[in-house]
C-alpha cells in the first residue's frame, strides 16, 4: 500500500493542552516505540505498508461478497415476477429485451419478495455472533473462516438448483429450496463476515514509531493511519466484489436464474482454496476458551456495588470516575486479590472501551434502514420506469460502483486535505455525516416517487395502479422518466456509507480487546439485524402506494438519530489517541498466561 500522510495541527494540539503527561510533551505515548506526545503532536504521521497476507483474506471477502451480491441482488424480480412469456428458467426472450419486460421467476408479489430478502438480511446479521464466539472462544479467526466457507458453498448449490427449469415448474419446491438456501448461506456468510475484516487488520502488527524518510524528514508510522486507510480499502474490495451483481443481472435476463447463481457459487469456491495458500503465514490471536465469561465477570465486579433499587441512584454510582476501579487487580493489596479477577488492569481498561464502543453502535439501525431501501423497494420504483432494455436491478450496481470510485477519492484527496487545513474529522463526525447523507438519499427517493406517480399511466380510472405494477390488457406500461434518475440515492447511499459504516467496522476493531475482536464486530453487524427486523414491523407499509411517506420518515429519523448520536458520542472524539493506546503498552496478562501470551499474536 502507498504512503499516505496524515498531519496534525501542532497549534490545535498545544493550544487545547492535549498533552496527558508532562507539560511539555515530553512523556513517551504509551504502546509506542519511543515516540514523544509532542513528536505525535507535531510530526507528519503516515501510513505503514501491509503484509501480503492481509491481501490473501482480502480476495477471500471480495469472492464470499460477489458471491453474495451476485444471488441477494436479484432476489427481488426471481421472487417478486412471474416467469416472462414463454420462459422456463426466468429468462426474458430475445424478442422482447428491447422493451420493458423485466426477468422474473416465483410470482410472489412485492410483499413476499420483501418479507424473504428482509429476512436474508436479518439473519445474515444475526449469524456472525455464531462465528464471532467459535473464533474468540474455541477456533481461533483461520480456522472459524474455512469451516464456514464450506457451509456458504453448500447453500449455493442449494440456491442453484432452486433455480433450474425442473424446479420451477413446481413453484413451491422451488420456494422451499430458496428459503433452505437462505438459511444455510447466511450461516455461512455471517459467521465468516464476523472474522473477515478483524483478520486482515490483525495481520498488521506494527507500533507507533519513528521513521527517517530518504528527503531527510522524519515522520510517524501511525497505525491508526494504516487502520483507517486499510479499512477503506477493504470496503473497496468488498464492492469490487459486489459489482458482480451486475452480470448476474444480464445472466438472468439472458440465460436464467440457474445460470446466474451458478456463476457466483463458481467464484466462491475459490476462497478455502485461498485459504490454504496462506496458510502457514497468518498472523492469528489465539482463542481463550473463558474470554466472554471473564468479560461478564469483570463488568458483573463493576456493577454489583454500584446496584440499588433506586434506578436513578445506580445510573449516578455507574456515572462515576471510578466504576470500574474496583474490578482491577491494582485496587487491592497485594496477595488479596479476589480469586474471581484473574484478568489484568488493561483487560479492564479495554472492556471499558469495548462498551463504549457498543454504544455507539446502537443507533446504527436507523442508518441501516435507509440503506436497506436500494435493496428492493428503489428496484420496483426503477421497475415502473424506462427500461429500454435496461435490467431494473441491474440499476442498484451503482451503489458499490460509486463507492469503487469514491474511496481513492476521500483516501488520497478529500481526508488529506482536511488534516492539512487542521480539521479533525474524527470518526464521530465521520459516522454523524453518513447519518446526514443517507437521509439525503431519502429524500431524494421520496419526491422522485412522488412525481413518478404523476406520469404513470394507470393513474386513476379503470386501472389505479402504481408505476410497478401498470399494466392494461397484460401489457406493462411505464412512465417515461429513464431509468437512470434513481442513480441518485444508490450514489448517496454509497458515500454515507463511506462515511458510517467504514467507521464502523474501523471502530470495532480499535476498540476491543484482542481476545474479543470478532464478538465485537459481530455486534457491530448486529445492528443491519436489528434493522431488518424494524424493516420486517414496516412490512404493511413497504408497498409502492406508500413509498413516498416510507422514505421520508426515514430522512427524518436518520437526521435526528444521527444528531442525537453526535452529542452523545463527541467527548469520545477527545479521548481517541488514549482510548486506542490502551492495551498496547507492558501489561501482566491473565492468570494462566504470561503477559506475551496475553497481547501477543502467532502465525496459524
Amino acid at each position: 500500500m502507498a504512503e499516505k500522510s496524515e498531519k496534525y495541527s501542532p497549534r490545535a494540539s498545544h493550544d487545547e493542552k492535549h498533552f496527558h503527561g508532562a507539560p511539555d510533551g515530553s512523556s513517551i505515548v504509551e504502546g509506542s516505540e519511543g515516540v514523544t506526545e509532542y513528536e505525535l503532536a507535531t510530526l507528519r504521521h503516515v501510513a505503514d505498508r501491509l503484509p501480503y497476507t492481509s491481501w490473501l483474506v482480502v480476495i477471500c471477502e471480495f469472492a464470499e461478497r460477489w458471491s453474495y451480491y451476485g444471488t441477494t441482488n436479484i432476489y427481488n424480480n426471481y421472487i417478486q415476477f412471474k416467469l416472462p412469456p414463454g420462459s422456463r428458467n426466468g429468462s426474458v426472450p430475445k424478442a422482447l429485451r428491447d422493451g420493458n419486460v423485466v426477468a422474473g421467476a416465483l410470482g410472489q408479489g412485492q410483499q413476499k419478495s420483501f418479507a424473504l430478502r428482509t429476512f436474508n438480511s436479518f439473519w445474515v446479521y444475526c449469524t456472525p455472533f455464531v462465528g464471532g464466539i467459535l473464533a474468540d472462544t474455541l477456533w481461533g479467526r483461520y480456522k472459524t473462516i474455512m469451516i464456514f466457507s464450506i457451509v456458504c458453498l453448500i447453500g449455493h448449490i442449494i440456491l442453484t438448483a432452486s433455480a433450474t427449469p425442473t424446479a420451477l415448474e413446481h413453484s413451491s419446491t422451488s420456494l422451499g429450496l430458496l428459503a433452505l438456501s437462505i438459511v444455510v448461506m447466511g450461516l455461512g456468510a455471517g459467521s465468516i463476515k464476523a472474522n473477515v475484516s478483524p483478520m486482515i487488520a490483525e495481520q498488521y502488527t506494527g507500533k507507533l514509531r519513528k521513521e527517517t524518510l530518504p528527503s531527510g524528514e522524519v515522520v510517524i508510522k501511525s497505525p491508526a493511519v494504516t487502520i483507517q486507510s486499510m479499512y477503506l480499502w477493504f470496503y473497496a474490495a468488498v464492492n469490487f466484489g459486489s459489482c458482480g451483481a451486475i452480470s448476474a443481472s444480464f445472466l438472468a435476463r439472458d440465460n436464467g436464474y440457474w445460470a446466474a447463481f451458478l456463476v457466483p457459487t463458481c467464484i466462491f469456491a475459490i476462497v478455502p482454496f485461498v485459504l490454504l495458500f496462506g496458510r502457514k503465514n497468518y498472523i492469528v490471536t489465539p482463542p481463550r476458551g473463558s474470554i466472554l465469561v471473564e468479560t461478564v465477570r469483570c463488568i458483573n465486579c463493576a456493577l454489583a456495588p454500584r446496584w440499588s433499587w433506586n434506578p436513578v441512584t445506580t445510573y449516578r454510582r455507574c456515572k462515576s470516575a471510578d466504576f470500574w476501579d474496583i474490578a482491577k487487580p491494582s485496587h487491592y493489596a497485594e496477595g488479596s486479590v479476589p480469586t474471581k479477577i484473574t484478568w489484568d488492569d488493561e483487560f479492564v481498561d479495554e472492556v471499558d472501551r469495548t462498551i463504549s464502543a457498543c454504544k455507539v453502535f446502537l443507533f446504527f439501525p436507523i442508518f441501516w434502514l435507509c440503506y436497506s431501501q436500494i435493496d428492493g423497494n428503489l428496484g420496483t420504483i426503477a421497475a415502473g420506469m424506462t427500461l429500454d432494455g435496461t435490467p431494473n436491478d441491474l440499476i442498484q450496481n451503482l451503489n458499490p460502483i460509486s463507492i469503487i470510485v469514491m474511496i481513492p477519492i476521500f483516501d488520497y484527496i478529500i481526508y488529506p486535505l482536511l488534516r492539512k487545513r487542521g480539521i479533525n474529522f474524527s470518526p464521530i463526525k465521520r459516522i454523524y455525516t453518513g447519518f446526514l447523507v443517507a437521509g439525503l438519499a431519502m429524500v431524494y427517493a421520496s419526491v422522485l416517487e412522488s412525481y413518478q406517480n404523476k406520469l404513470t399511466p394507470c393513474r386513476g380510472g379503470e386501472f389505479d395502479k402504481q408505476p410497478a405494477a401498470c399494466e392494461i390488457d397484460g401489457v406493462h406500461y411505464s412512465t417515461p422518466l429513464n431509468v437512470w434518475i434513481v442513480a441518485g440515492p444508490y450514489i448517496l447511499v454509497g458515500m454515507a456509507e463511506i462515511f458510517a459504516s467504514i467507521t464502523s467496522l474501523e471502530y470495532a476493531f480499535t476498540k476491543a480487546p484482542k481476545r474479543m475482536k470478532s464478538v465485537v464486530m459481530a455486534f457491530s453487524q448486529f445492528q443491519t439485524a436489528l434493522s431488518a427486523a424494524l424493516n420486517f414491523a414496516l412490512t404493511a407499509v413497504n408497498v409502492e402506494t406508500k413509498f413516498v411517506w416510507l422514505f421520508a420518515s426515514f430522512a427524518i429519523a436518520s437526521w435526528i438519530a444521527g444528531t442525537i448520536f453526535f452529542f452523545t458520542f463527541r467527548t469520545l472524539d477527545r479521548r481517541e489517541v488514549e482510548l486506542n493506546a490502551i492495551g498496547q503498552g507492558e501489561r501482566f496478562g491473565f492468570v494462566d498466561e504470561s503477559p506475551e501470551m496475553t497481547s501477543g499474536t502467532r502465525k496459524v
